[in-house]
């Protein structure tokens, strides 16, 4: 299952959110090493956190973190802007119809296909709220991941082993990512729909 919810509702999946914030402190700070604030309850949390992001959320059979993203408007601040402002040249990109993605967390007890499974749901988010493309910072590592995956970025700037990316929301690439995750397209649909009614936007089956 995938659950779109922003970050002011996350206290209506308390069990569900506990267990994202955790899975973060396992990928990013004790298997990647980065320098991550982790707070007494073992979350990993930082500033944007804080400003009510949309986040995608795949659900194990049990109900239990699988997988998750988390997308910010590029119109306010962001990671590419604040601390990576160097791969884009120092030129902020903004835009209404393009949103930053970050975190981008599997559990340690994920099966196959979810990550797949993300990148599906965050083309279907694109394409239902009328975005154009998303932008995020990745190492050289998630490059050859999303390869792999079928839905490569175009690299807009790159140093030290890390790069900015940019990936267009289009119907085509959802139902190629589908085909390749075995995934009905109309599925990915009532993703959206559960969270959101019919505010969605694209014509998209």
């Amino acid at each position: 299952m995938i659950r779109y919810t922003y970050a002011l509702d996350l206290d209506r999946i308390p069990d569900l959110a506990a267990d994202m914030f955790r899975d973060r402190t396992t990928q990013f700070r004790d298997r990647m090493g980065w320098d991550v604030t982790v707070d007494d309850l073992g979350w990993e949390t930082d500033e944007y956190d804080a400003m009510d992001p949309l986040y995608v959320i795949a659900e194990d059979a049990q109900g239990c973190h699988a997988g998750s993203m988390r997308f910010l408007p590029t119109t306010g601040p962001t990671m590419l802007g604040d601390v990576f402002g160097h791969l884009m040249g120092g030129a902020p990109l903004r835009s209404p119809v393009i949103w930053e993605c970050t975190r981008f967390c599997l559990s340690p007890e994920a099966g196959p296909g979810v990550a797949r499974k993300l990148l599906i749901a965050a083309c279907r988010l694109g394409l239902d709220m009328g975005l154009s493309h998303s932008v995020a910072v990745f190492d050289d590592q998630m490059a050859r991941v999303y390869r792999r995956l079928g839905w490569a970025p175009e690299i807009i700037g790159s140093a030290d082993g890390i790069s900015a990316g940019i990936w267009a929301f289009t119907p085509e690439i959802h139902d190629d990512l589908c085909r390749r995750a075995g995934i009905e397209a109309s599925e990915t649909r009532r993703w959206f729909e559960a969270a959101f009614g019919d505010l969605a936007l694209s014509p998209a089956a």
